[in-house]
């Protein structure tokens, strides 16, 4: 019995030292989303972080501006999806697609 509780131990500390690699991974990995035929792109880490936005410079007329920030907010949005989607496939690789235990969150 304790053989095997040292084992799950050992097992435990290898998937926390994979966990928090993934989550410095993250913090670093930038995902790019581009929309409107390239009038707005925006990177954003994988932590959520927006790392920079690129307007076309047509956009940013007075006109445009409804037309601007739906572009904006879609294109954060996606990126965000594809960070969460990153995310969620490494941790799946990590926990052997086993669900998390209620109550541990981990950062994103």
């Amino acid at each position: 019995m304790m053989k095997n509780l040292g084992g799950m131990m050992k097992k435990m500390q290898e998937v926390q030292a994979r966990l928090e690699a993934l989550n410095t991974e993250m913090e670093s990995r930038i995902f790019s989303a581009s929309v409107g035929g390239g009038a707005v792109t925006v990177n954003l880490t994988g932590k959520g972080r927006i790392d920079s936005i690129k307007i076309a410079p047509e956009l940013c007329q007075k006109d445009e501006v409804e037309t601007l920030e739906e572009l904006v907010a879609l294109a954060v949005n996606t990126a965000k999806s594809e960070a969460e989607i990153a995310h969620k496939q490494a941790l799946e690789e990590i926990t052997g697609g086993m669900p998390l235990p209620p109550g541990l969150s981990l950062p994103f």
